[in-house]
């Protein structure tokens, strides 16, 4: 299925939570008729009762407020904070309730993984960004992570999305069915220069939309692919898609995390270091904070900013929102933010480091690389690799 590229997009880059939370309550605050927000995490943490007092607010004024939670990511907001936020009067749903996390059961990973709101169908974010405090410890630098504010005619397939999810959650759960599902109509007119197309990852019409997106754009890079990604552990195709482009001439860097967060691929996506070094592939790990960006730039026009790791969870299992924007104007700001980010806070991978690493590192690498590897195959999908 071809991506459409819809023009006539205003779309700013909202780089980390001390953009992104400032603009998402503004438009929540400046709502008339209807918010829907979803998130795979909502603590209830600082930034998290700032966001819930916005859409509690927005109750009050007489606005329609629909939050959609992911049932493991925020399984630990508590009974109370969530009755408090029905009481005021937002319609709560949650996606698949979270039962055992030991299963490694295809269904328990099939997650809402999507950061997304919609405001009066007029305004929308999409990004990596979740309901939470930025940073993990008072002054430390904030998660380095982005979103999108966007207006215009990709309102139309952002706004349709979320609301079939909203459908679908409400005629799943019997207490809820009679909730309102009216809609509104989202405000298409154009309203900047840009074009850009709304990416998505769900079991029905597209399953592999993400991923045909970012492999078509690699196999067609010119002179430069930058990849910035949190959980990094891509199948063959894409593996193969980036050692292709270096073979043409093509310069590839990656922008891998460089602080332990998820033991599991932090050290299965390492094992990947030595035929990409091997093929010239620039890699660098970011340490000036946690690293949760899902974000791509290709010869400084074709951009991708969304929820999607490149791992077979993300591109396999979860509900994943992305935009790619075609614009140069738009693709050189990216890039001039990932290069800053590289040159003031990541740290090169030298070939010779890599092969120099001690015994105990790379033990480490191979092991969590083939658990990686058996948690794959037994959720079906032992042809990742």
């Amino acid at each position: 299925m071809s991506v459409e590229f819809l023009p006539g997009n205003a779309i700013t880059l909202l780089e980390t939570g001390d953009a992104y939370f400032p603009a998402l309550e503004a438009a929540i605050d400046a709502a008339m008729h209807e918010v829907h927000l979803e998130a795979y995490i909502f603590e209830p943490d600082t930034t998290g009762r700032r966001i819930a007092d916005a859409l509690m607010r927005a109750c009050a004024r007489g606005v329609r407020v629909r939050l959609v939670i992911d049932g493991f990511g925020s399984m630990d907001l508590p009974p109370a904070f969530r009755e408090e936020l029905r009481n005021a009067g937002v319609r709560l749903l949650v996606f698949r309730p979270s039962r055992s996390p030991w299963s490694l059961r295809r269904h328990r990973l099939r997650r809402l993984h999507r950061k997304t709101a919609v405001i009066d169908g007029a305004t929308a974010f999409i990004g990596g960004i979740n309901i939470i405090d930025d940073r993990v410890v008072p002054g430390a630098k904030p998660r380095y992570d982005f979103a999108l504010q966007i207006r215009g005619p990709l309102l139309e397939p952002i706004y349709q999305a979320v609301r079939r999810l909203w459908i679908r959650l409400v005629f799943a759960n019997l207490r809820h069915r009679r909730q309102n599902t009216s809609t509104l109509t989202p405000v298409k007119a154009a309203t900047g220069p840009m074009r850009a197309a709304f990416l998505q990852r769900d079991n029905l019409k597209h399953r592999g939309e993400i991923e045909d997106a970012y492999l078509a754009a690699i196999e067609g890079a010119r002179s430069e692919i930058i990849i910035a990604n949190a959980y990094f552990f891509p199948g063959r195709r894409f593996r193969q898609a980036l050692l292709e482009a270096t073979k043409r001439g093509v310069r590839v860097v990656l922008l891998m995390q460089g602080q332990i967060e998820f033991l599991l691929i932090y050290y299965a996506s390492r094992a990947l270091y030595g035929s990409f070094l091997d093929a010239g592939v620039e890699i660098f790990e970011y340490r000036q904070s946690n690293l949760h960006a899902k974000v791509a730039v290709v010869d400084g026009r074709w951009a991708t900013v969304g929820s999607s790791n490149i791992d077979p969870f993300s591109l396999l299992l979860a509900l994943e929102a992305n935009v790619a924007v075609d614009d140069q104007e738009f693709g050189a700001l990216l890039r001039t933010r990932l290069l800053a980010a590289i040159e003031e806070g990541a740290t090169r991978m030298e070939k010779k480091r890599w092969e120099d690493e001690p015994l105990s590192r790379r033990a480490a690498t191979w092991l969590f690389y083939g658990l990686a590897r058996f948690a794959i195959g037994a959720i079906g999908y032992a042809g990742w690799h």
